[in-house]
């Protein structure tokens, strides 16, 4: 009896291990199709955007956007997004220039504190 009791012990934790990384890989694998989907869904999110910023920006101004993307890569997420924001309110009048760009970034960037640091 007691061999009968191993082996039935033996197979029991068998099945538990088995079960076990049943229940891992289902959850690994639901874990990776929701980094799928969230990366499909910024893709998605960025393609709208970059037809929108097409529509309402001129060639010149989303040449400086672009560049200044190198630099500064949050001022211009938070650019474009105040910049589709006022297309969707309909405040925009006609594509947005160089010019007009320049002035918005150099409202932006002066709301941000400067830091000056004096030596004696």
């Amino acid at each position: 009896m007691s061999d009968l009791d191993e082996i039935r012990q033996k197979r029991m934790a068998e099945l538990q291990a088995q079960q076990a990384a049943a229940q891992q890989a289902q959850q690994q694998q639901a874990a990776a199709q929701q980094q799928l989907q969230q990366q499909e869904a910024q893709a998605q999110f960025e393609a709208q955007k970059k037809q929108i910023l097409g529509q309402i920006l001129t060639p010149e101004a989303r040449n400086r956007l672009a560049n200044l993307r190198l630099t500064k890569p949050e001022l211009v997420n938070q650019i474009e997004i105040q910049l589709i924001q006022s297309a969707q309110a309909g405040s925009l009048r006609g594509k947005v220039t160089d010019e007009q760009l320049k002035v918005l970034l150099r409202q932006i960037a002066g709301q941000k504190r400067e830091i000056k640091i004096t030596r004696k």
